[in-house]
């Protein structure tokens, strides 16, 4: 078994810490992990993305080949599209419809989502939305973070052990909002 992730956003929408949840969550199940990130100017606003592998067997790049990821997994709309020569022909694409308008000449949305939406495995979830519903704009990764988790080889309950975990630190709330956006992520 071999399951490749591209996880893409801006900085600040949490693409590290869903890399860091899904990763620790296969090694706690077994499974071989490599991971690597680009993260440059992501504290200005620039693109943030991780290239995850995720396997039963050795793995010997960390990089993923174009054509081959099983997921794509963005924060957001554009971020997504930028990373498609990398999704093989079954791969699921999942991404936020919220754009994150961190330049000048940000495309038309609707356009955006019209291209996603002509792939034959594409899921664009309105992650504020329900992230807000849990009880914080800013869980919207942990919404795409249970979106994700219907795909990935990982038990759900896995990755939830994790999300207490890096949350644990800032208060009972903020753990029960995180998971509360991993669920409705998952059902969406």
């Amino acid at each position: 078994m071999k399951y490749d992730v591209i996880l893409s956003g801006v900085g600040g929408q949490g693409v590290l810490s869903v890399s860091a949840i899904i990763a620790s969550s296969a090694m706690e199940e077994g499974l071989q992990v490599k991971q690597s990130e680009v993260h440059g100017m992501s504290q200005r606003g620039g693109a943030v993305y991780t290239n995850l592998r995720l396997s039963d067997s050795a793995i010997y790049s960390d990089l993923i080949p174009v054509g081959s990821a099983s997921l794509i997994l963005s924060m957001e709309p554009l971020e997504s599209l930028r990373y498609l020569d990398y999704l093989n022909p079954q791969g699921q694409l999942i991404t936020s419809s919220n754009p994150e308008l961190n330049i000048d000449d940000y495309p038309d949305l609707d356009t955006l989502i019209a291209k996603i939406q002509t792939l034959p495995h594409a899921q664009v979830i309105d992650a504020r939305k329900l992230a807000l519903e849990a009880g914080s704009g800013r869980a919207a990764n942990m919404v795409l973070a249970g979106a994700a988790s219907n795909y990935v080889p990982i038990k759900p309950e896995t990755m939830e052990g994790y999300i207490r975990k890096i949350f644990q630190r800032k208060g009972d709330k903020v753990v029960e909002i995180n998971l509360k956006a991993f669920h409705l992520g998952r059902n969406a």
